[in-house]
């Protein structure tokens, strides 16, 4: 069987029989774009061919569509430049916008410094002939009688091979950690240490989401951040959205593999963590993790098939706490992980944790809550009730369906500005560098820009009698050529197309149907609005006054917009310090109400009223101006 070199990687793999170029990668472990998990509809997994023969198809821009390409001889492929991702770009920074929201918030919101695993210093009586009870039944009794906050104590098993050296070796002095519990008065030994080892007591949050996995190392002692790390989720090479990535679990090994990945990946962070740090990974306690909900049955390795068709079930909401090396995390065997409750199969437990985190649980002012990405998902309410839903958007904000759409990396257009006599564009790239495509805040800026600049009508189609030949007739239809091939890193033209309007139009108008519907159905519209919360790390770069002129976000005053960056990150870090903030996550995800939008008749409505700009009823509207 043939062998098959990528670069730049310079990885080589042996080809399965019928395994095409775009499977082979993925099991090598190499990343080419591909938004529609392999299906072939979306024309991203471009390769170019350096040495040997193939047979598939052809790409008329040049290369190969990986997906439906096999060797015939040993060949050696180029993944091209716009397939490269760049984990430094996950630290660019936000304009400031949400660390001042996120520094704001710990002014207001203050955490009671109380973790799930609490660390106890004891001394123990030495045993005796008149006190000859067991190393357990003595610590027990000193736990209890010292009223360490647990009348009833559990015991994990593997506690007990190590006890009586713990016990022994500090003259009967030990460090007792004491795990929070489902009953108020009953506490769990998870770990017994010789000595005073409460120095030693630290947590990693971890945020899991589509795109990008997030964690941070926290000291429980007083709730400070350590250090943190981030990484693309390499799930993505399976597929760059949740419902392709539950396809393709359904393969053979699809769901295995997936999990895999996913694990690999939280390993690889931890271990960067207490590197980075010079920590001992020994001083970890506990792990808490929010993600959506199809990423947590994906990191559990539970079966998603249910959650793809109605009525969207989930094998299970809420996830009892187990040992984190149980699941394949590398740690020491006594470490918990906590996987933060969901409330349906498309509201998950980032959407829970984000809440908290921005205390939205804590304030009276009629909030707004959204999490824009493939699977928009809001939250509308105050401290005293809560609504939520999710809008099916699509890949569009994060480049797919986008002809040279691609995610926020190196290299991709972030920022547009359209001259409204010569039509000309000014543009900015993520690290400065040539452009190779357009990401998610570079398409809501060039959208904008050229509506406002007139290179557009409502409906999204060009007008092409405007004396430019920036706008002219392409291969797919109408286009603008957003820069020029020569100033390029991909030696193409970037353009943008009316069918890349198309789609980030319906994407933009579930978004706006999903606010739309969910105030309705409350009796409420967007006036009553108090704050509106843009969470996520998308959100933190858009800019407001394009995001509302496409008709995005709702057109009311700016002030009251806030940005909050990571929230369920931010969220997984409080519960790491504080078990009431812990128990607050139940508490939320019970009293939100879910809506599920693909079944509701108004939601259709509103969704068609969406596919204008910014809408068809400009008095929604008031300060996008159309004259």
């Amino acid at each position: 069987m043939p062998n098959i070199t990528f670069l730049p990687a310079n990885v080589t793999v042996v080809a399965d029989q019928d395994e095409n170029l775009l499977r082979a990668a993925m099991r090598a472990g190499v990343h080419i774009n591909s938004s529609c998990g392999g299906a072939g509809v979306c024309n991203k997994c471009r390769i170019l061919l350096e040495r040997g023969q193939v047979q598939g198809e052809a790409l008329p821009e040049g290369g190969w569509k990986a997906c439906a390409t096999f060797p015939v001889s040993d060949v050696v492929v180029r993944v091209p430049v716009e397939s490269e991702m760049d984990r430094k770009v996950l630290r660019r920074p936000t304009a400031g916008k949400a660390a001042s929201w996120i520094k704001a918030q710990d002014e207001v919101i203050s955490w009671k410094l109380h973790p799930a695993v609490r660390k106890h210093v004891i001394s123990l009586p030495q045993p005796s002939i008149q006190d000859s009870a067991s190393d357990l039944d003595r610590l027990k009794r000193e736990v209890v009688q010292g009223r360490l906050q647990a009348i009833s104590l559990e015991v994990d098993n593997q506690v007990l091979f190590n006890l009586p050296e713990s016990v022994r070796s500090n003259d009967w002095r030990v460090t007792v950690s004491l795990m929070e519990g489902a009953k108020k008065d009953v506490r769990r030994l998870i770990r017994v240490e010789p000595g005073d080892t409460t120095d030693q007591h630290l947590a990693v949050a971890v945020d899991i989401g589509t795109t990008t996995v997030s964690a941070q190392l926290v000291d429980l002692r007083n709730g400070e951040v350590l250090g943190e790390a981030s990484n693309y989720n390499p799930q993505i090479s399976y597929g760059e959205d949740i419902i392709s990535r539950i396809e393709f679990a359904r393969k053979e090994e699809g769901l295995k593999t997936l999990q895999k990945k996913i694990i690999e990946c939280l390993n690889g962070l931890i271990e960067e963590l207490f590197s980075d740090t010079g920590r001992e990974k020994d001083a970890l306690s506990f792990i808490t993790i929010a993600a959506n909900t199809v990423m947590i049955h994906l990191f559990l390795g539970l079966d998603t098939r249910f959650l793809r068709t109605q009525p969207y079930t989930p094998v299970a909401t809420q996830f009892p706490p187990v040992r984190a090396i149980e699941s394949g995390i590398n740690v020491p065997e006594h470490v918990r992980m906590f996987l933060g409750p969901c409330v349906a199969s498309y509201v998950g437990a980032d959407i829970v944790a984000g809440v908290v985190g921005v205390g939205l649980n804590h304030h009276p002012e009629l909030t707004l809550f959204i999490d824009i990405g493939t699977n928009g998902e809001i939250v509308l309410g105050n401290q005293d009730w809560m609504a939520c839903a999710a809008c099916s958007a699509g890949p569009a904000f994060e480049g797919g369906g986008i002809k040279q759409g691609m995610r926020a990396t190196t290299g991709a257009v972030e920022v547009v500005h359209i001259h409204p006599e010569t039509f000309e564009p000014m543009v900015l790239t993520i690290g400065g560098r040539k452009a190779k495509g357009i990401c998610g805040s570079g398409i809501i800026s060039l959208l904008a820009g050229l509506f406002m600049a007139g290179v557009l009508d409502q409906q999204g189609k060009f007008y092409n009698d405007l004396g430019t030949e920036r706008v002219r007739l392409g291969r797919d239809g109408w286009e603008y050529v957003l820069i020029e091939a020569e100033s390029t890193s991909i030696g193409q033209d970037i353009v943008f197309t009316e069918a890349d309007i198309e789609n980030l139009i319906r994407a933009k108008g579930a978004m706006f149907a999903g606010y739309y519907t969910l105030l309705e159905s409350v009796g409420m519209g967007f006036e009553d609005l108090e704050r509106v919360i843009l969470a996520g790390n998308f959100g933190s770069y858009l800019d407001l006054d394009q995001a509302i002129t496409i008709g995005l976000l709702p057109d009311i005053p700016r002030d009251r917009f806030f940005f909050a960056g990571n929230s369920s990150l931010l969220g997984a870090k409080a519960s790491a310090v504080s078990w009431p903030v812990t128990k607050e996550l139940y508490e939320v995800a019970r009293m939100m109400t879910h809506f599920d939008l693909s079944d509701s008749p108004r939601f259709m409505e509103h969704y068609v009223s969406c596919l204008f700009l910014p809408h068809t009823d400009q008095r929604l509207f008031p300060s996008v101006r159309l004259d």
